[in-house]
């Protein structure tokens, strides 16, 4: 094993591409997000309770879906690159947030909505003053296993076109050089950490003090 192949991987090959994972992630993890976390609060409300379920089975079936397959379903309609790429990676984003959403809307003690109906609340405001904020640390949860698992799921965009950092991972299977697989597992590990963090302040900023 050479250090200086391995200096070369980090620090020259893996800056470009870790852009690229960052900008696949983020594009997908924000798709999925918006997608998700509305499904989530719809099947929580009781005229729409009686569809969750078959939603989530509709979301386990196309997480157990191998990326690659999603990507060749895309494939006539976008071809090899970027998009389809990131629908994969939208697709398999989508169950932790949904399911998280609905765990932590469905946790909320009926009691405690009840007694914010009590108070002169509305149901969208019970929503927004009591509902989301008591749920914030389960939907959050559920963000942060979706970020975790797209920035892995994210490697194998480069067999497609897609960039990221599995361009230096597979060039280093190709010419059997194990310091570009090591550098590429760091980076991505490096921004795995990096999105739990982010996700972590951003959860402290969203639940109240009091809640802490």
């Amino acid at each position: 094993m050479s250090l200086e192949r391995l200096l070369e991987a980090l620090l020259v090959r893996s800056g470009p591409h870790a852009l690229e994972h960052l900008r696949l992630v983020s594009l997908a993890l924000g798709c999925a997000l918006a997608i998700a976390f509305p499904l989530g609060v719809l099947f929580t409300r009781e005229r729409f309770r009686s569809l969750g379920l078959k939603a989530m089975a509709l979301l386990n079936t196309g997480q157990a879906i191998p990326p690659l397959a999603v990507i060749a379903i895309f494939l006539p309609f976008w071809g090899l690159g970027f998009r389809p790429a990131v629908t994969a990676l939208v697709l398999y984003s989508l169950l932790p947030i949904a399911r998280n959403t609905m765990a932590g809307l469905g946790g909320v003690p009926s009691e405690v909505k009840e007694a914010a109906r009590g108070m002169g609340l509305n149901g969208w405001d019970v929503f927004w003053q009591v509902e989301l904020p008591l749920s914030v640390p389960v939907i959050m949860s559920g963000v942060k296993t979706s970020a975790v698992l797209t920035v892995g799921t994210a490697t194998l965009a480069a067999l497609v076109g897609g960039g990221g950092m599995g361009r230096v991972i597979f060039a280093g299977i190709d010419m059997f050089w194990p310091e570009f697989i090591i550098a590429g597992t760091m980076v991505i590990g490096v921004i795995a950490i990096v999105f739990d963090r982010l996700l972590s302040l951003l959860e402290i900023f969203l639940v109240p003090s009091h809640l802490r």
